[in-house]
């Protein structure tokens, strides 16, 4: 199957004619009740076949259609990767997923201005110290993020507050405050509402989940959060590990609401860019 154009920027300048990449990770690791077959037909079904998604393999960075995803998922990747593992990984030869801070670094790198991208990381507590590379790359790689929100299990408080008070355009599509990601959560306010139109960076664009199709049982969070946990101690992702939680606590449902909002924000960034 063709992947679409491979991208050697291990040590040259390289380009790439997409508007816009796809991060990998949550495709790769995060909908584990969503086959092959499945993925290939809801992404086919939302207009998205031209979409662009980005990871490594063998060292080198592609930006390829959902056919060579659906390749390079089947080798069965071990590792993924954030913006400041992503040059080991392009040095040592190594292939694995993307994260939303590791895609924006790929645009920066192919000059493509904009990443896209679903649950993002951020601050677990309230120290910046724990911040995720998501926020810095959202500041510093001159690359637009659409997404949907940050993880349910942050404090979206401090991580919208830490992109706004170092001059980051927090915009919710349609709406100027942010509820949460998958569960219903405390509205955080963000810069305004994005009604349309350019935006330039640093910004970032929030489309959220509608209300009524959320996960309401926050117990099932907690669960996920405690196996996740867990996971991590043992060596393991641990955000890939809550999301297998709560795809087997949901009976599928939250991989299927992860995909379509993905699918969403993808449609966004088609129109902009």
């Amino acid at each position: 199957m063709n992947s679409g154009p491979k991208a050697d920027i291990s040590g040259e300048k390289s380009s790439c004619t997409s508007g816009f990449l796809t991060e990998s990770c949550l495709l790769a690791f995060g909908l584990p009740s969503i086959g092959d077959g499945e993925l290939v037909c809801e992404w086919e079904k939302a207009g998205a076949a031209d979409a662009r998604i980005c990871w490594v393999e063998n060292g080198k960075i592609v930006a390829g259609t959902i056919e060579g995803f659906i390749a390079f998922r089947a080798s069965a990747p071990k590792y993924k990767f954030s913006s400041d593992s992503l040059e080991t990984a392009l040095k040592e030869g190594l292939s694995g997923a993307l994260t939303a801070s590791a895609a924006m670094e790929a645009c920066r790198r192919l000059s493509v201005p904009c990443a896209v991208s679903c649950g993002i990381g951020g601050i677990y507590g309230a120290s910046d110290g724990e911040r995720c590379q998501d926020l810095t790359m959202i500041r510093d790689s001159g690359v637009i993020l659409v997404c949907t929100s940050p993880k349910d299990m942050l404090d979206t408080e401090a991580t919208i507050g830490w992109l706004r008070r170092n001059g980051v355009a927090v915009l919710g599509c349609g709406s100027d405050l942010c509820t949460g990601f998958v569960f219903r959560g405390r509205p955080v306010q963000l810069s305004g509402a994005w009604q349309g139109g350019a935006v330039e960076a640093p910004a970032v664009i929030l489309r959220g989940i509608a209300d009524d199709k959320r996960i309401k049982d926050e117990e099932i969070l907690k669960r996920a959060v405690c196996e996740a946990k867990e996971a991590e101690k043992s060596g393991g992702y641990f955000h890939p590990a809550a999301n297998a939680a709560l795809d087997r606590l949901t009976g599928g449902y939250s991989s299927r609401l992860q995909l379509y909002s993905l699918l969403d924000n993808i449609r966004l960034a088609a129109e902009l860019f």
